[in-house]
């Protein structure tokens, strides 16, 4: 592993980044005419009018004094400003060829331009509380028990931002969190309780798109730009005034998918829905078709999941290539919130002081391996993007590392001069991602050549764990006995279709033992099993009588009130099967 520095990835001409360069108005005037003859034939008015704004902002990055020989931030110098924007759902791959082909992404662009970019991040578990409470912990899942999209974090845990704000950090939160307990529908909780019951039951809608048809709808995620809009104003408003540094964190829900409609086999939150401004930021010709494997080829895990998100039916080529596009329309329009905070900072006289981080709770599978949504270890689930600009970092730089979300609050502290804890499962990237890289050093010793994942929710019947290291993707499953395992070599595989777990023993035992020197994932699996059946009998005691009615219309309700009574009774047999600590009603 190592980095990779790259010049020229701005997006401009190199006669532009010239002109940029120079110290004399004149010629920076002639760079910001020479942008807009650019961009005129290639980009509609608003659009042209970002890359505009982007040019000043690449104007300003440029200008930036070169970091001093770092690593570690020096203390008593000027602690940055940071700035993390998290968004959900988003596909990491597209923040590097060949995928960053397919859509129009020009901030994530600049990102990696003036700043570094870790192009082998992952999550830590791909489903969104889990995910954000190992980011906001510093620590494996397995460690907080965040087993699920209802148990994360207890409410009042020392988050990266409270140590901050602790040491002299003015701190604020805007958009979706979620990395604390009792959040989410009763029915997700209950779909990841009863996944060890013997029954097979659909509990999405069938993955579908929609679209506004107009050109110019820019805000089609009204809530996500209503946040981006408080992010911007309290900047404006209290930022800008502050004599210390401040910790800015904003989290955008885009581009998960859209409820679906509440009844009907779009039931779920399965929709892709854009409209044609950001469409036209998609290149459809540049659209990958995912290949499957044959059904009856799958692995049980996989098709457990498959079924379970409503994927198991027939999908025309159309059909995955419109989800796909809307997906990356998505993506586009979550791209340009991370541009207005960009700008915004621009525009305030702080982006030369501000550390702007990018990153995303998981991926999104966009009908790669007969799936939508996240819940799986596969790249598209798993892979998310990590990119880091301002002081002291450094530009044109692409780390070939495997880092992980844990990694962020190290990385908090880090910035801010603050000891870090030796407890955390994480480390910080500031090594990775300055001077230190390129002058010879070796990068085993600033980061571990692994990471983990791992997985105990919903459409998944069976706890996961993923070991991730050199080319290869190990992942293990329950207790290592009763399901079999997977392996794949990703520099030979990138699509991950071929298991190679027999074909290789040797390797295969070697990353086993490796992942068990790291996570005792037998007991694990356990626990989270006893878990499940103790919630879940908690939850049946509270609705009393009403158990039947309740439990027949959660998401699976189609298929459930098919069978009702063959259900209950799978339920039953479920909690009366070992039982040692648990009471059976």
């Amino acid at each position: 592993m190592g980095v990779v520095v790259l010049q020229g990835s701005s997006g401009l001409s190199m006669e532009t980044q010239l002109a940029f360069r120079s110290p004399t108005p004149p010629l920076r005037q002639t760079a910001v005419q020479r942008l807009r003859a650019e961009q005129l034939v290639r980009n509609p008015p608003f659009a042209m009018l970002l890359l505009l704004c982007l040019a000043l902002v690449a104007a300003s990055a440029l200008a930036t004094p070169a970091p001093g020989a770092a690593g570690h931030r020096r203390r008593g110098t000027e602690a940055p400003n940071v700035v993390l924007v998290a968004s959900d759902s988003f596909d990491g791959r597209l923040t590097y060829q060949p995928g960053s082909h397919v859509v129009k992404l020009p901030f994530i662009s600049f990102m990696k331009a003036h700043g570094t970019a870790f192009l082998n991040a992952y999550t830590n578990s791909p489903i969104c509380c889990p995910s954000r409470a190992a980011m906001w912990s510093g620590l494996f899942t397995h460690i907080t028990e965040s087993w699920n999209n209802f148990k994360g974090l207890d409410a009042n845990y020392t988050t990266w931002m409270d140590v901050m704000e602790k040491h002299g950090y003015q701190t604020q939160k805007f958009g979706k969190l979620d990395y604390t307990s009792g959040h989410h529908s009763i029915s997700n909780r209950v779909e990841a309780w009863t996944r060890d019951v013997a029954f097979l039951l659909r509990q999405e809608g069938r993955p579908m798109v929609n679209l506004i048809p107009s050109k110019t709808k820019v805000r089609v995620m009204e809530k996500d730009w209503q946040n981006t809009d408080k992010a911007i104003n309290w900047l404006k408003e209290e930022a800008v005034h502050y004599d210390k540094p401040f910790v800015l964190y904003l989290g955008l829900n885009l581009p998960h998918p859209y409820p679906s409609p509440s009844s009907g086999e779009n039931f779920g939150s399965s929709t892709f829905h854009t409209s044609l401004y950001w469409l036209e930021k998609v290149s459809h010709d540049a659209i990958k078709i995912p290949k499957w494997l044959p059904l009856s080829e799958m692995h049980p895990v996989d098709y457990y999941s498959s079924y379970t998100k409503n994927c198991t039916g027939k999908f025309t080529e159309k059909e995955i290539k419109n989800i796909r596009a809307f997906y990356y329309a998505m993506c586009a329009e979550t791209d340009a919130m991370l541009g207005e905070i960009i700008l915004a900072l621009r525009q305030l006289d702080l982006f030369q002081k501000t550390i702007v981080i990018y990153t995303s709770d998981h991926g999104e599978m966009a009908m790669e391996h007969r799936q939508f949504y996240k819940m799986s270890m596969y790249e598209a689930s798993t892979h998310v993007p990590l990119l880091m600009m301002g002081p002291g970092i450094k530009a044109n730089l692409q780390v070939l590392n495997v880092v992980s979300l844990v990694d962020i609050y190290p990385t908090m502290l880090d910035i801010a001069g603050i000891p870090v804890p030796q407890n955390l499962s994480g480390h910080s990237l500031l090594p990775l991602a300055s001077e230190l890289s390129e002058n010879g050093h070796s990068l085993k010793d600033l980061h571990p050549p692994w990471i983990l994942s791992e997985f105990h929710g919903c459409n998944v019947n069976a706890s996961t764990y993923m070991l991730r290291v050199d080319q290869w993707k190990y992942i293990a499953y329950s207790d290592g006995a009763s399901v079999p395992p997977q392996l794949f070599d990703l520099s030979l595989d990138p699509d991950e279709l071929t298991n190679i777990a027999t074909k290789f023993p040797e390797i295969t035992y070697s990353l086993d033992q490796k992942l068990r020197s790291i996570i005792n994932y037998p007991k694990v699996s356990a626990s989270v099993h006893q878990y499940n059946k103790e919630q879940f009998i908690m939850w049946k005691q509270s609705v009393g009588q009403n158990y039947s009615n309740v439990i027949a219309n959660l998401r699976w309700h189609q298929e459930w009130l098919k069978k009702p009574r063959k259900y209950e009774n799978a339920i039953q047999r479920w909690l009366k099967t070992h039982t040692a600590l648990v009471t059976v009603l």
